[in-house]
C-alpha cells in the first residue's frame, strides 16, 4: 500500500479487494420464465372464490416476492401485474 500524494493511506478496508462481486456467479433472471410464474400465482388467486388458494405462509411470502419478481419485466406490464394481484389479494382477504 503505498500513499498518495497527500500522504493518505488506504484504510484497511482494502483488505478486501480481492473479495469477488456478490452474486456475481448468478444469472440474470429470464424474463419469459419470470412472466410464466407471476401468471400462473395470478391465475391461482383469481380462481379462489373466498379465500386465498395457499395456506398462510404461502400467501405472505407471495405478497412479498411478487412485486418484486415483476421488477425484472418492463415497467408497465411490471405495474399491470402488481396491481391486479394487488386487487385479488384485496378481494379474497375481504371475502374470508
Amino acid at each position: 500500500m503505498s500513499n498518495d500524494l497527500f500522504g493518505y493511506t488506504a484504510p484497511q478496508g482494502d483488505l478486501f479487494t480481492q473479495e469477488p462481486a456478490r452474486n456475481s456467479g448468478l444469472a440474470a433472471a429470464d424474463p419469459h420464465d419470470i412472466r410464466t410464474r407471476l401468471h400462473k400465482m395470478l391465475s391461482e388467486a383469481r380462481a379462489a372464490t373466498s379465500a386465498p388458494p395457499w395456506n398462510e405462509r404461502t400467501t405472505r411470502l407471495y405478497q412479498l416476492i411478487f412485486p418484486q419478481m415483476t421488477d425484472w419485466l418492463p415497467k408497465e406490464e411490471a405495474e399491470q401485474l402488481r396491481l391486479a394481484f394487488h386487487e385479488e389479494m384485496q378481494r379474497l382477504t375481504k371475502a374470508a
